[in-house]
């Protein structure tokens, strides 16, 4: 299918901005593109009920959530969310539309979580802080409403990556337990390259320049590729992880990677609903002011998990 008309037009104005490349700034400088970018692509953030930002412990450190609380008497099944950025760049306003969307919507609430992010913060940070932010969730649910029998994971891009992760860490210590995982145009696998990366790996918003990157930002060395922890896709065995949405975009480098770990769950016995997004570009989700898709995308997640939940 061809290029969305909305992703042709966004694509043609980006082309029209001057400046360098993610990949081609210092990471502090990257972020604040990113940051910035942001405002240009969400959607107005709508209110709820509640929103309230708390600091909680985890390995050698501290990090901060953002805990969304939906009108109504609790308690509240949790959806516990990890924003994208390659491990490099976002924070609690990356998503912060989309989430309060999806907090209305399903009546959930969501925790938004601001892990430590590379070169600062090396693998294993990232996905050890993921963990922890989950189990304390699990375990503090009751100050927030929350229910720890209804917990849910999801990101998107590196976050996907990090809540897949995740799901895989709670079944090895057998805590806490999960209920879904929402994969967004996850990365699952980094040891090799899939023909996506080839074929949409310039000029449609995410590029291949871009992920060897974040891969020299996020790896402490070569052999970390092939750990399971940062390549999921790599994992002997996939049974028993929580049913999954896994969600993918037509012209995305990440689109072979995120569909083959769909089938990879399947094969396993997970529960699994892939959906493509035809003529979709990676990031799209949280575009929801300039593309009519990123809108539905919201929508999907939150019928999902109400099912789920």
């Amino acid at each position: 299918m061809a290029l969305d008309p909305q992703v042709k037009q966004l694509l043609e104005q980006l082309g029209k901005m001057e400046g360098p490349a993610i990949h081609e700034l210092a990471p502090e400088e990257s972020r604040n593109l990113f940051r910035n970018s942001v405002k240009h692509f969400a959607a107005p953030p709508e209110a709820v009920a509640k929103v309230e930002d708390r600091r909680i412990p985890v390995k050698d450190g501290e990090i901060d959530i953002r805990i969304y609380t939906p009108s109504g008497e609790g308690p509240f099944p949790v959806f516990v969310y990890f924003h994208g950025g390659g491990w490099v760049l976002g924070d609690l306003d990356t998503l912060d539309s989309p989430l309060r969307t999806i907090t209305n919507r399903v009546n959930c609430v969501v925790v938004s979580v601001d892990y430590r992010l590379a070169p600062e913060h090396k693998f294993p940070t990232a996905v050890e802080d993921g963990y922890l932010a989950t189990k304390w969730v699990a375990e503090n649910a009751a100050s927030f409403s929350g229910d720890p029998r209804r917990i849910a994971v999801g990101g998107d891009s590196a976050g996907g990556n990090i809540a897949a992760v995740v799901a895989l860490m709670a079944r090895e210590k057998k805590e806490p337990a999960l209920c879904f995982q929402v994969l967004i145009y996850p990365v699952t696998d980094v040891s090799k390259n899939y023909p996506s990366y080839y074929e949409f790996g310039k000029g449609l918003f995410l590029t291949e320049e871009d992920m060897l990157y974040f891969g020299r930002q996020y790896l402490r060395t070569e052999a970390d590729r092939f750990d399971i922890h940062v390549s999921p896709m790599l994992a002997e065995d996939l049974s028993g992880l929580p049913p999954a949405l896994v969600v993918t975009a037509e012209y995305d480098p990440l689109r072979d990677e995120g569909e083959a770990y769909a089938s990879r769950l399947e094969e396993a016995g997970v529960p699994v609903e892939l959906c493509r997004y035809e003529g979709m570009i990676h990031g799209f989700f949280n575009m929801t002011k300039v593309l009519d898709q990123a809108n539905h995308l919201v929508q999907k997640v939150a019928d999902v998990l109400k099912r789920a939940f």
